[in-house]
């Protein structure tokens, strides 16, 4: 990181420009931002490690890039697979809201995204959604039952960096409303065994994020960063006739995570 930060700092109006990205991502109303590295990525080559270096280098004046997934890379590729799960991040389908490693006492701080490509057919893009205004709109009883440790949602195996396993637990984790993780994806809607008044609750939440979210294609170099903290992320789906497109051509992000030092929210 010491490397990185020496090599930027001599770029023009570097400083500025972490300071306005540190603010988008964690100063009111904020919560993600979009680094639009897209010239860099054209003279280097998105899938350069020049490249990768660079963009790690802005990530690390976030906070620390790490790697949960011992078996992959510190950059996690994010391709699209026609015979997974459609609603998976690799699939073709909507990618519901959720926040990544929601079953992780300490799930990473951030999330990002680096596109390298976008979908060629023109589907795909970046859904995102103030998971605490999503609450804030939401009545006091179903706040309450959200709060109650009653979820679960899939496995956990081979992962480092992010704690133990928590199972069961509340979707609105924190002793700040405003500011603890909102644990959830909607996947457990589907997939998690959970009582009737507690699902209602998670459902009506479902519905607020949707109400409140925001899209936006990514395009070649575009880096987005979310403070999983505030924003929860998603998909929308890809457009139909993706078994037209090459492997080679389909759409392509990388992923990697960020840990603020202390690991104990201080981004927030």
């Amino acid at each position: 990181m010491k490397q990185y930060r020496n090599e930027l700092t001599a770029i023009p109006r570097f400083e500025e420009a972490v300071a306005t990205l540190r603010h988008a991502l964690t100063g009111e109303g904020g919560g993600y931002a979009v680094l639009r590295l897209g010239n860099l990525a054209k003279v280097l080559g998105a899938e350069d490690g020049r490249f990768l270096r660079l963009a790690t280098a802005f990530a690390a004046e976030v906070a620390v890039p790490f790697s949960p997934f011992p078996r992959w890379p510190l950059w996690k590729d994010i391709g699209v697979k026609i015979d997974k799960d459609p609603g998976k991040s690799s699939g073709i389908g909507y990618n519901a809201f959720h926040m990544d490693l929601v079953n992780a006492t300490l799930p990473p701080d951030y999330t990002t995204l680096l596109c390298v490509r976008p979908d060629p057919l023109g589907g795909g893009p970046s859904i995102l959604s103030d998971a605490h205004a999503a609450v804030a709109r939401l009545t006091v009883d179903c706040r309450a039952l959200l709060a109650e440790s009653a979820y679960h949602y899939g496995t956990f195996f081979d992962l480092f960096g992010v704690g133990e396993e928590y199972k069961p637990f509340p979707i609105l984790d924190g002793s700040d409303p405003g500011t603890g993780f909102v644990r959830f994806t909607a996947k457990m809607l589907a997939k998690s065994d959970l009582g009737e008044a507690h699902a209602d609750a998670a459902r009506e939440l479902a519905e607020e994020l949707v109400r409140g979210q925001i899209s936006f294609m990514l395009q070649p170099g575009d880096y987005l960063i979310v403070n999983q903290r505030r924003f929860l992320h998603g998909r929308e789906a890809l457009r139909r006739g993706q078994e037209t497109v090459p492997a080679a051509d389909r759409r392509l992000l990388l992923q990697l995570f960020l840990r603020t030092s202390a690991g104990d929210g201080s981004a927030a």
